[in-house]
């Protein structure tokens, strides 16, 4: 039977809350008791509540929603279901947010009258330490740091693969050796040819980390980071299978891949909108990891007083949360000095001149072109006509059209095609290097799973 906890306040009569707990215990299952959230205008005392509600009653010790005694007691008293009974002013809906994210880091779901929220369901498969590394949304550089975390675990021995989860993923897990295989243009052009997209967050991974990896697919992404449709149960059971000691567990967008692992990193964009990491769900995705990669720390992205914002309101989330603050740097796969390039990226247009000077000044190459349309095929095909002619060498994440659309354009005037790898670089927090960071977490993960808890 579902055991069900209620959240009740002062500014309901407490015959009008004990009836709809009564409904509760007659329609929904069994109710475990209710913590008070505050109010005072319909009841005398808080203590008038748990002497007269007829059901076991927590009370609050000081002000403000608790939610360190919400989630305590879903905890001890093993809650399935949190039921909201509370209504304005003592809840707002951005405490309703915070509220679910607490309820959903328990364990548990949250209801109120017309909204369910489930937490994603973790499936514990994983037959060998793992870390998941998932982001707070889309655009924050997810995919770039789990391949430079692939990379900089495969460099320190720790022998890892990885599984991803897109929304171009195959319809079934697609294992790519990304340690046998040589990812060239030309295969990769190959394989789109086919009808993949080869440009998916697998072969990226596979590409720049050269690791076995395992793609697969999903659709939609909750509030809370669920999928509607997805197969990387399948894929992380392939992984189990793989010459692999460590595995790594790559998110899509602001979707939580569905698979218990040993610890986690969460990728937090410095530009994006604070209430879209700290407020909604954020917290519960915060929650979930040990670790926080806040990336694009820089102007024209986000100044320093909204980086050190973000940084704060992030710990604030969870104390023992550590924490880097980190920019972007392109780095070609091969050689391009004295190379005539044009640029193609994701990177927001504002940011691509500091990214063009970082390529010339470190590698030696004259860029004559840049497009940062790699997302959008129309304008990308538009700027690549206008440089082609110029360039002797396509410079290009491998992302979005990176494949159908720029290596196939690239290729087809005599280009050579030279992928680009974003490097995440350590500007603050309690890191000097990422990889450092990245091991430590892998670290956690191994004394976790050794440790059985």
């Amino acid at each position: 039977m579902t055991r069900i906890l209620a959240l009740v306040d002062g500014e309901h009569y407490i015959p009008v809350t004990r009836a709809a707990l009564k409904t509760v215990e007659e329609e929904l299952g069994e109710l475990v008791g209710a913590v008070f959230i505050g109010g005072t205008e319909k009841i005398g005392e808080p203590e008038d509540v748990k002497r007269e509600l007829g059901v076991k009653v927590w009370l609050p010790d000081g002000d403000g929603i608790p939610l360190d005694l919400i989630e305590e007691v879903v905890e001890r008293e093993r809650v399935d279901v949190v039921l909201d009974l509370s209504d304005e002013p003592v809840v707002t809906p951005d405490d309703r947010f915070r509220i679910a994210a607490a309820v959903l880091s328990a364990g548990a779901e949250y209801w109120c009258s017309d909204l369910k929220l489930k937490p994603v369901e973790m499936h514990d498969v994983l037959e060998k330490p793992s870390m998941r590394i998932i982001g707070t949304g889309k655009r924050v550089g997810k995919t770039a740091v789990s391949a430079y975390s692939c990379r900089v675990l495969h460099a320190r021995g720790y022998n890892p693969c990885v599984v991803v989860m897109g929304r171009g993923g195959p319809k079934e897990p697609e294992v790519v050796r990304g340690d046998e295989i040589e990812l060239t243009p030309e295969y990769l052009l190959k394989e789109a040819e086919k009808g993949k997209h080869a440009a998916s967050d697998h072969w990226e991974d596979a590409l720049l980390s050269r690791i076995p990896t395992v793609g697969c697919r999903r659709c939609a992404g909750g509030l809370a980071g669920r999928t509607f449709i997805d197969n990387v149960l399948k894929g992380a059971e392939i992984a189990n299978d793989l010459p692999a000691d460590f595995v790594v567990v790559e998110g899509s967008g602001a979707a939580i891949p569905p698979i218990e692992t040993d610890s986690g990193i969460i990728i937090v964009g410095a530009n994006q909108p604070l209430r879209h990491v700290t407020g909604y769900l954020g917290p519960y995705r915060i929650r979930l990891c040990d670790l926080a990669i806040i990336t694009m720390c820089e102007e024209p992205m986000a100044d320093e007083e909204k980086v050190r914002r973000v940084e704060r309101e992030v710990r604030r989330v969870k104390d023992d949360l550590e924490v880097v603050l980190s920019v972007f740097r392109p780095k070609p796969t091969e050689d391009v000095s004295g190379k005539k390039v044009v640029f193609v990226t994701t990177a927001p247009e504002e940011v691509v001149p500091k990214l063009v000077d970082h390529l010339e000044t470190e590698y030696g190459c004259e860029v004559v072109g840049t497009s940062p349309h790699l997302s959008n095929r129309p304008k990308l095909r538009e700027d690549l006509e206008k440089y082609v002619d110029e360039a002797e060498v396509l410079l290009t994440e491998l992302k979005a059209a990176a494949v159908d659309v720029a290596t196939r354009e690239a290729l087809r005037a005599g280009l050579d095609v030279v992928y680009v790898d974003n490097v995440p670089v350590a500007v603050g927090g309690d890191y000097d290097h990422v990889g450092d960071a990245v091991e430590s977490a892998a670290e956690l993960a191994i004394d976790r799973f050794e440790g059985g808890s």
